[in-house]
């Protein structure tokens, strides 16, 4: 007589419990695919309405939920995702393909955003890559003449527990990423690429937000790498590399009387590559209530960095809207901890704090710059604080 192994005896079961499974996976993870709600892969035909009639669909799912972007070139004029009727708590973008701004700067020239999502809570975005198709509106800027702002490529507004992983963001004709007055924002594996000489091309912008993490990104612009503004606090920043662009600037700060200011924020193991800037403060000279505290750089690598070092307190380009004061912004606990690397001019450590509100507690730990092959400069106004370890340039504190 053969013995029937346990697993032969209950193989129904085995069956029914795989059906169930496999049925409730389907269920908890529903996918919407845009092209099911009429969106067209050339690149020409506008698939706006597709992507907003899959994020209601979306939406409305009472579990995790997919859109679905498959291969292919999708043109969107623009797209507001709305996140305060939603019942899903979990909403991924899976973008398999490219999405395209019009390639006619004047359709949407006007609009303050592109893509945006408002008020959601649970997204995520994989993959992809979202293209501005900014060079015709960054001309027309560049040739003087009178041009639309250009809208904002990707924005997160009044949101909570967003990830972005794996996203590549190119030729946006204003900041390409903006982080809003949000909450636990992850974004890693980004890539954010547009020529050096692009207007207003932000590689990210966080402001009025906390717990937000920018992590192994690579990110070459017109401006700046990534910007930092009023309102930020408990940012970090680490394993970038920048480069063409204006740096990681905290500012410009102090444009208003009534300012939060920008705290708790870390940025390390990053490398500046031909930058205009590398770790820069900025702040316009004029009365503010606002400050900047409890700052870390750390692993830092300048090559060939125009101003590696910079805290600029009397910002005011063409000397307008400045009342010729010193800045109200109050700047305190800056840490620069080994900085390294190579300045494109003379003066690689550069403190022009404001008089009336000196910057204080300023420390310098580890700092080896040179300017082609010779010692580099250090120029202090208004600025306290210590210096520590090997110091090239010798500190002016």
């Amino acid at each position: 007589m053969i013995k029937m192994s346990f697993l032969e005896k209950n193989l129904p079961l085995f069956f029914t419990i795989f059906f169930l499974f496999f049925n409730s996976s389907i269920a908890a993870n529903a996918i919407y695919n845009i092209q099911n709600y009429g969106a067209k892969s050339n690149g020409k035909i506008d698939s706006s309405k597709a992507f907003l009639s899959a994020w209601s669909a979306a939406c409305a799912s009472t579990s995790p939920a997919t859109i679905y972007v498959p291969k292919g070139n999708y043109m969107l004029k623009n797209a507001y995702f709305q996140g305060e009727k939603c019942k899903s708590k979990a909403i991924t973008l899976r973008i398999d393909g490219a999405i395209l701004a019009p390639s006619d700067y004047n359709v949407i020239g006007n609009k303050e955003n592109w893509i945006k999502f408002d008020r959601v809570n649970g997204v995520s975005i994989i993959g992809g890559t979202l293209d501005g198709q900014g060079s015709s509106l960054w001309a027309c800027k560049n040739s003087g003449n009178n041009c639309p702002q250009g809208p904002m490529g990707l924005t997160f507004s009044n949101s909570s527990n967003i990830d972005i992983s794996g996203l590549t963001s190119k030729n946006s004709q204003m900041f390409h990423i903006l982080v809003d007055n949000c909450d636990n924002v992850k974004l890693q594996g980004v890539k954010v690429s547009a020529p050096g000489n692009s207007p207003n091309t932000d590689g990210i912008h966080v402001q009025y937000s906390s717990r937000v993490t920018i992590k192994n990104s690579r990110i070459g612009t017109g401006d700046d790498c990534i910007s930092i503004g009023p309102g930020t606090s408990n940012l970090w920043i680490e394993n970038i590399a920048c480069g063409p662009g204006h740096g990681i600037s905290i500012g410009s700060l102090g444009w208003e009387l009534q300012e939060p200011g920008v705290q708790d924020v870390t940025v390390k193991t990053v490398t500046f590559t031909g930058t205009q800037n590398g770790l820069r403060v900025k702040t316009w000279a004029r009365s503010s209530n606002g400050f900047v505290n409890n700052i870390l750089f750390q692993h830092i690598v300048m090559s060939n960095v125009q101003n590696p070092i910079i805290i600029d307190q009397n910002y005011c380009p063409n000397n307008e809207n400045c009342p010729h004061q010193g800045s109200g912004v109050k700047i305190s606990d800056i840490k620069y901890q080994d900085i390294h690397g190579t300045s494109a001019t003379e003066v690689a450590v550069k403190f022009e704090c404001s008089k009336k509100y000196p910057c204080s507690g300023i420390s310098l730990e580890d700092v080896n710059l040179s300017y082609r092959d010779q010692p580099s400069e250090a120029s202090c106004a208004n600025a306290g604080g210590r210096a520590s370890g090997f110091q090239k340039p010798n500190s002016c504190l």
